[in-house]
């Protein structure tokens, strides 16, 4: 086992009232790549064509977005998969698409005993490579840290990961045996996340935070969440941190937000889970968290629509709303629409300001707006 850290619950009687209202807007990789025209393959896998990437995009971006739209911070490419590739899993990189990797245990016990093995996540996989990769990256941009987007996820997503479609029947099959597994597995997770903390100079364990991204947590049953998610989640975050816990974990199911209080985080981060929305959150638990409005919901939203969003997410709880410009987005109608909900983000933060209340706020929303959101949302 890992070493653990001691850990104090965040007071939720106050939390989300101490945490206030933040806005963010930000800019992702595959701007860069679509507003370059350079292939995501190349991305991957070239050097010089990542290189490329930041150096022509970044003031492509900042032309056509404006001051108010972060840029990509500079990083090997954002591969999540480091941690099960270094395990043994192959990565795959396909024309056009985002990389994939196999699913390389084909049992409980295959991967009990491949566990028990020593790994050098120095040497394992493409860790050499894309070590090598952000020193070629470090060269081009002295001046700037340079991120390592050769990374790892929370222990059921890894899980999924590594033996796929079967650990969904493991969880009901195998449930000594799961355990264990699931034991293991979070503790080569943490030998992999003190790899990664040597690479960028980081603490192993953070004093002040510690973030998580579990996704397939949420295809977890509410009924089996207590025995089969907390525990591996409190090993993870005591391997990390002695301070803030933050989560991201997309689709959660209304009866599973409960579970965000009892592991303690400060924050959470549910992107993109239409089984849920900011009222629900707001009524099952008290952890601050942010509504992000993706992508893929430009294409047939209109200003007003994103301004409602805007208005009722902050009217319903949210204690910070954000977005991201990505691919398909870098024209000027869809550059206008992304201004629209910067707009309403800053009106939204001076009216907090000036003492208005989060009801007043919502009723910022059109009479469409609250037929709109959230019954018929997402559409």
């Amino acid at each position: 086992m890992q070493s653990r850290t001691t850990f104090r619950k965040p007071n939720y009687d106050t939390l989300r009232q101490e945490t206030g209202f933040r806005w963010f807007v930000g800019s992702s990789y595959l701007a860069l790549l679509e507003i370059t025209g350079i292939p995501i393959k190349e991305f991957n896998l070239k050097p010089t064509a990542c290189i490329e990437a930041y150096r022509k995009g970044r003031p492509l971006i900042r032309k056509l977005c404006g001051e108010d739209v972060g840029l990509p911070a500079v990083s090997t490419p954002p591969i999540s998969y480091g941690h099960p590739n270094g395990l043994g899993s192959e990565l795959t990189f396909p024309e056009g698409g985002e990389v994939a990797q196999e699913h390389i245990y084909a049992s409980l016990q295959e991967g009990i005993r491949a566990l028990k093995e020593p790994v050098d996540f120095a040497r394992a996989g493409m860790a050499p490579f894309y070590l090598d990769f952000r020193r070629e990256l470090q060269k081009a941009f002295p001046d700037e840290p340079v991120g390592f987007g050769y990374g790892l996820e929370g222990p059921i997503t890894t899980a999924y990961e590594l033996r796929g479609e079967g650990f969904f029947f493991d969880l009901m099959d195998e449930p000594t045996l799961i355990r264990e597994f699931l034991e293991m597995l979070t503790d080569s997770i943490l030998d992999f996340h003190k790899f990664r903390s040597k690479v960028l100079d980081w603490p192993l364990i953070n004093p002040d935070q510690g973030g998580m991204c579990d996704d397939i947590s949420s295809m977890v049953p509410p009924n089996m969440f207590s025995e089969y998610v907390l525990p591996y989640w409190e090993q993870y975050y005591r391997g990390m941190t002695s301070g803030v816990r933050r989560d991201h974990v997309e689709d959660l199911r209304p009866d599973q937000v409960k579970y965000l209080e009892d592991i303690g985080l400060s924050s959470y981060d549910p992107s993109i889970s239409p089984k849920i929305n900011p009222e629900i959150i707001a009524e099952r638990c008290r952890v601050p968290f942010g509504w992000r409005l993706g992508s893929f919901h430009y294409h047939y939203m209109t200003c007003a629509d994103i301004r409602d969003f805007v208005f009722k997410a902050v009217g319903d709880g949210a204690s910070s709303v954000f977005t991201y410009v990505s691919s398909t987005m870098t024209n000027a109608g869809t550059i206008e629409k992304v201004h629209a909900f910067i707009q309403a983000a800053k009106e939204s933060e001076r009216m907090l300001d000036e003492g208005m209340s989060r009801e007043e706020i919502g009723g910022c929303v059109s009479p469409e707006g609250k037929i709109k959101f959230w019954d018929h949302w997402p559409e």
